[in-house]
């Protein structure tokens, strides 16, 4: 069976962007490969969080993992610093990765750009680390967005670089797999941007615990136009084509038929729709949510997939370091 890896940055609450991005994906993927599933916690220190905030999003992360369908007897689900072979290989890693690659990454290059002060060696040196959270475990596919393919291109860049400098085929070469629909879901208030749990503005942003009155309104009062017209263009309407993905991607019905389907409602019609198929996923997530919560499962599955996670990374970092020198047992 192929392997397929990915994992979520907890910095905030996860967003109904995560939940078509990803997790969604994640559900059906467990049906077709070995997937590891992570919570990627180390890169989420690479800004100040508060401690109290972030462990709870911790908590929550993984509560909705499982709450959206990942089945632990399916996949590994595991906290990326329960297994500290990700940050020791990262380390090896950085030690391969050349300073003009980190400086065109898009993380670093944007707060850069925007002026942003204290940067630190952790944000600037955060895809080294994530190629070490891949390579690590060897899997064939990892499932990103758009905007993180740049990530995986290095890793792969990095697997290459290492298997020729040492004449190994020690890292397998992931292949990076973006959706065709979903795969970015923009802000509601500003459908230019990708909707983001760390907005600093609540209402573009969906969030899969938000309570269901609140998201229906956010929905309600997503930013559109004046063309009137229910239609798929997201250069001339990003608002409304923004709105197609979201509701394509919970019901499965193709954006062309919703279109169709939607051709002659108004706008207010077609956001009660798309408001009606959102908090309808958002009350079944909940529900699921609190039963988890309520059970105290999660520690059982953190330690079940730490430890199998940990078998595999631990058997591969011995073989790095035995490889580049460094291992002398």
């Amino acid at each position: 069976m192929k392997k397929m890896l990915s994992g979520i940055k907890p910095s905030g609450q996860l967003t109904l962007g995560n939940y078509i991005g990803a997790l969604r994906n994640f559900v059906k993927y467990q049906d077709e490969y070995e997937m590891i599933v992570f919570i990627a916690n180390l890169h989420c220190i690479t800004v100040p969080q508060d401690p109290i905030e972030l462990k709870k999003n911790l908590k929550d992360a993984i509560a909705l993992y499982l709450a959206c369908g990942l089945d632990p007897n399916r996949s590994t689900i595991f906290l990326q610093s329960d297994v500290m072979e990700h940050a020791q290989l990262g380390f090896i890693m950085c030690c391969s990765t050349y300073m003009g690659e980190l400086n065109r990454m898009t993380q670093f290059k944007d707060k850069q750009a925007k002026g942003e002060t204290n940067l630190t060696g952790g944000l600037y040196t955060y895809p080294s680390l994530m190629a070490a959270d891949i390579l690590i475990y060897d899997p064939d596919y990892v499932p990103v967005g758009e905007d993180q393919k740049q990530h995986v291109e290095l890793t792969r860049d990095l697997a290459l670089r290492f298997n020729n400098r040492y004449e190994t085929e020690l890292f397998k070469v992931p292949e990076p797999i973006v959706p065709t629909v979903g795969a970015r879901i923009m802000s509601l208030s500003e459908p230019t941007k990708k909707m983001s749990k760390s907005d600093k503005g609540d209402k573009g942003c969906i969030h899969l615990l938000d309570d269901l009155k609140a998201a229906r309104k956010k929905v309600m009062s997503a930013v559109t136009d004046n063309l009137a017209k229910v239609n798929y263009d997201p250069q001339n309407q990003p608002g409304i084509s923004n709105l197609l993905e979201i509701m394509s991607s919970l019901t499965g019905t193709p954006i062309d038929e919703l279109v169709k389907q939607f051709e002659h409602a108004g706008y207010g019609d077609f956001k009660k729709a798309v408001a009606d198929v959102v908090v309808s996923e958002l009350e079944m997530i909940q529900s699921r949510y609190n039963e988890i919560m309520a059970s105290g499962e999660i520690e059982k599955v953190l330690e079940d997939g730490a430890n199998k996670a940990r078998a595999m990374a631990h058997k591969k970092l011995m073989k790095v370091q035995k490889k580049i020198g460094i291992e002398i047992r």
